[in-house]
């Protein structure tokens, strides 16, 4: 599946899946056919970090 295009409903998107799927970011990753290293470089675009402990992206500002 390609990224959304919006950076806002990628973050959404990928939050959810976190929190409601109990997987990891790699594992979403590798379910989705997404480069993790891209995913987190376009979110820190934004502002936004991966925060292990919260297992989502947090604004980092």
């Amino acid at each position: 599946m390609q990224m959304p295009a919006d950076d806002a409903i990628l973050l959404s998107m990928v939050n959810m899946k976190l929190r409601d799927g109990n997987i990891t970011l790699s594992d979403l990753c590798a379910e989705q056919d997404w480069d993790e290293d891209a995913l987190r470089a376009r979110l820190a675009g934004q502002g936004y970090a991966y925060d292990e402990d919260a297992c989502a992206f947090v604004y980092r500002g």
